[in-house]
C-alpha cells in the first residue's frame, strides 16, 4: 500500500485518514456549539468559584451537572466531526484538561489549583492559532 503524501512514516498499514475527510458537520452545528460552550464556561466558572470559596459540593451539583453535560456534548460533536480531533492540538488540550480535572478529584487538597490549571489549558487550547489547534501529533502536519 502506498503512503499518501504527508502521512507519517511507519503507518503504511493503517487506512489514512482514520476519520472522515473533510470533517462532517450538521445544520446548526455552529449555534449548538456556541450555546454549549457558553453553558460550559458559565457552569465551570461557577464550579471553580465554588471550589475557591469552599462552597459545599451539594450546592454545586447543578453547576457540575451542566459542566459535565455541556462538556460531553462539545467533546462528542468534535469527535463526531472527525476522529483526528483526538490527536490534534485542540483535542490534546481537552485530554490534558480532563487529566487535570481527574487529578483534582483524586487530590482534593489540590483541587482548586488543578481546576484553575484546567481552565487555563482550555482557554489557551481554544484561542491558540489555527495551525496549532489543527496540528496533528501523528502526522506532524496541520490537518483541517
Amino acid at each position: 500500500m502506498t503512503m499518501p503524501a504527508g502521512a507519517a512514516p511507519g503507518r503504511e498499514s493503517l487506512p489514512w485518514p482514520p476519520a472522515p475527510h473533510p470533517a462532517r458537520t450538521f445544520r446548526g452545528a455552529r449555534w449548538v456549539q456556541t450555546i454549549a460552550r457558553t453553558v460550559h464556561i458559565a457552569a465551570m466558572g461557577t464550579v471553580l468559584g465554588g471550589v475557591a470559596f469552599e462552597v459545599p459540593e451539594r450546592a454545586l451539583v447543578t453547576a457540575i451537572s451542566f459542566t459535565i453535560a455541556s462538556g460531553l456534548l462539545l467533546f462528542g460533536i468534535n469527535l463526531w466531526k472527525s476522529g483526528t480531533y483526538l490527536y490534534q492540538g485542540h483535542g490534546v488540550a481537552v485530554l490534558l484538561k480532563l487529566a487535570l480535572l481527574g487529578t483534582g478529584l483524586l487530590f482534593p487538597a489540590a483541587r482548586f489549583e488543578c481546576y484553575l490549571a484546567a481552565t487555563a489549558v482550555a482557554s489557551i487550547g481554544s484561542h491558540m492559532p489555527k495551525t496549532w489547534r489543527h496540528w496533528s501529533f501523528l502526522d506532524h502536519r496541520v490537518i483541517e
